[in-house]
């Protein structure tokens, strides 16, 4: 697959459908460029993955491909996305591997990687990778200061080992036990919905372990069920259960664990803004708010932002993808960002999105409370319409909507707000706008909506 013809990685490591366009034959080749980038003679690289059953195809190319060039890989089984920094971190290893398409059916697959300092590869990082896939030969793969691997006929370096890396669980486990380990969850009935995925081992554990009363469901993975009906993306299933099981609350992760819905005990869903926004102040109360500021994208809820401010707040507005917001708090010296979708970073304990460590956050920051009673944001009705157009580009040059777009927006100045843009992958224009109330909201969205598909479509 050529870069040329299409950029391979996307916002969230390379994906798609697993033997299709996630080959075996293209997780042999990243494993060997990604563990020759290291630098090192013999570099150590752990490979973990999600349950899809994809996984062990791509996990077994991935680690050829690694030893091939001599490097040394530790198959750490199957974990969600945030151990793998925690794990590379703990043990000095040079890089990391997660086999895991996220939130997507079971038919699609991904691969991602975490450098040396647990943060994941930045853009330039994976552009270079994409040039070297590239190259015909494995010597025209080497570049300054990297060892030479020689020609893969036998000369050059040893090929190097494969071994299961034990007690893997056990790591990401003691780290969530050390970051929490003031928190207890005694008398607390909690229902989780794993989505048959990465956390359907350890997520249960750390709750049971602080004293939580825990129930679970879609915790029975065979390869091809992660998300399907379940998780964060079918957040309605646990809803149901939360509401008619007279559970207290119930967490919602998706298939890679690195991020979460709740639902209170009424069966109402609380999304990443308000999970989010109810961690922050909780941080700031207690001093512990790095830089007192906050990451978020441009979908996040206006009601966020009118609570950041007023709990003396700041907050960065980035665009869409948890990376950036990584990128943001990277920048600013802060600690906490995060997306409506549920993705919550906390620098404080992993450079990733982790679910499971949000949700005991939450915890953390209810402190015994009943999360249906207790918000620290009031969030505003929004609506999104997407307009199927003859080509996204038009829209910055239409300037009937340009003009449409700044008078809307200029009536909900300080109120709301409108968000209009073009999708970076389809030929779509999505149409977003929060306003005080409902009628409002959808006569705002829709007076645009009909005027860009009037105009573009």
């Amino acid at each position: 697959m050529k870069s040329s013809a299409r950029r391979l990685f996307g916002t969230d490591g390379v994906r798609g459908v697993a033997g299709e366009e996630v080959t075996a034959s293209l997780a042999l080749s990243l494993g060997r460029v990604a563990a020759l980038r290291c630098g090192v003679e013999r570099p150590r690289v752990l490979v973990i993955r999600d349950t899809r059953e994809s996984g062990e195809m791509l996990e077994s190319a991935i680690a050829a491909g690694v030893a091939e060039v001599g490097g040394e890989v530790l198959l750490g089984g199957v974990l969600p996305t945030p151990a793998a920094p925690l794990i590379v971190r703990r043990y000095g290893l040079d890089l990391a591997v997660v086999i895991s398409a996220s939130h997507n059916p079971y038919r699609d697959n991904g691969i991602k990687f975490f450098a040396a300092d647990g943060f994941k590869l930045t853009d330039a990082d994976e552009l270079e990778i994409e040039r070297l896939l590239d190259e015909p030969t494995l010597p025209a793969l080497l570049g300054p200061g990297l060892p030479d691997a020689g020609s893969g006929s036998g000369s050059g370096r040893e090929i190097g080992r494969i071994r299961a890396m034990r007690g893997t669980a056990e790591d990401y486990l003691r780290e969530l036990e050390l970051r929490f380990r003031d928190l207890s969850l005694d008398g607390i009935d909690v229902l989780l919905d794993c989505a048959n995925g990465a956390t359907y081992k350890v997520a249960p554990e750390i709750f049971r372990r602080l004293g939580a009363r825990v129930s679970v469901i879609a915790d029975k993975p065979d390869g091809r069920n992660i998300n399907d009906g379940c998780g964060s993306t079918h957040i309605g299933v646990l809803c149901a259960a939360v509401r008619d099981g007279g559970h207290d609350l119930g967490f919602a992760f998706d298939g890679d664990g690195d991020r979460l819905l709740a639902v209170d005990r009424t069966g109402r869903v609380v999304d990443g803004d308000e999970l989010l926004a109810l961690s922050a102040v909780h941080l700031r109360r207690h001093g512990r708010l790095t830089g007192d500021g906050v990451a978020v994208t441009v979908m996040t809820n206006f009601g966020f932002h009118r609570a950041m401010a007023d709990a003396g707040i700041e907050v960065a507005t980035t665009d869409v993808g948890d990376r950036y917001v990584l990128e943001a708090l990277r920048d600013r010296g802060w600690a906490l960002g995060g997306e409506q979708s549920g993705h919550i970073i906390d620098l404080g304990f992993a450079p990733s999105g982790d679910g499971t460590a949000a949700a005991l956050l939450a915890l953390e920051a209810l402190a015994g409370d009943d999360l249906s009673q207790r918000t620290a944001m009031d969030k505003l009705p929004q609506q999104l319409i997407n307009i199927r157009v003859r080509d996204r580009a038009g829209l910055d040059g239409a300037s009937r909507v340009q003009d449409a777009i700044a008078l809307e927006a200029a009536n909900l100045l300080g109120r709301g707000r409108v968000l209009v843009r073009s999708s970076g992958t389809e030929p779509l224009v999505r149409v977003m706008v929060e306003a005080p109330s409902l009628a409002e909201t959808t006569d705002t969205c829709g007076r645009l909506a009909a005027l860009i598909e009037a105009e573009l479509a």
